[in-house]
């Protein structure tokens, strides 16, 4: 979607293991305060599992920082309140959001998943940039 609601930026996009992980980040100018330092952030996260065998995300791990030198960690169970098992072949999407203090900054990260057999690895999280006027050049 484009316009006022929020502004797309380029992709990113990673592979580790057969799990493609594509995000899209958006600036949300509708939700954002620069005047109280409150940039808002959307971005869609794509996993694809191009590999052979099924894997379920168990955790998500973020490291978060702005152009002011805020860094925020984040850490949890699944995503968006699931822990999908993505099958070979499979796609799982869903969108979340971040504020910034700044108008810039910089997301990445990594999902722990684990297979059927009980292997379990971290597939990284592009680093992607959150940028308010990027997004603005961009519309």
């Amino acid at each position: 979607m484009r316009g006022p609601d929020r502004m797309p930026m380029p992709l990113f996009y990673r592979m580790t293991e057969g799990i493609r992980i594509t995000a899209r980040p958006g600036f949300v100018p509708g939700q954002s305060r620069p005047e109280a330092r409150h940039w808002v952030f959307s971005y869609r996260i794509r996993l694809e599992n191009v590999g052979q065998l099924p894997a379920r995300l168990l955790s998500r791990s973020w490291q978060i920082r702005d152009a002011s030198g805020r860094e925020t960690e984040v850490e949890g169970e699944g995503v968006v309140g699931e822990q999908p098992t993505i099958p070979p072949g499979g796609v799982y999407e869903y969108q979340s959001f971040c504020i910034l203090q700044a108008p810039r900054g910089w997301m990445s990260g990594s999902y722990q998943f684990v297979r059927p057999d009980g292997t379990a690895f971290a597939a990284a999280i592009p680093q992607f940039t959150l940028d308010a006027g990027q997004a603005s050049r961009a519309g």
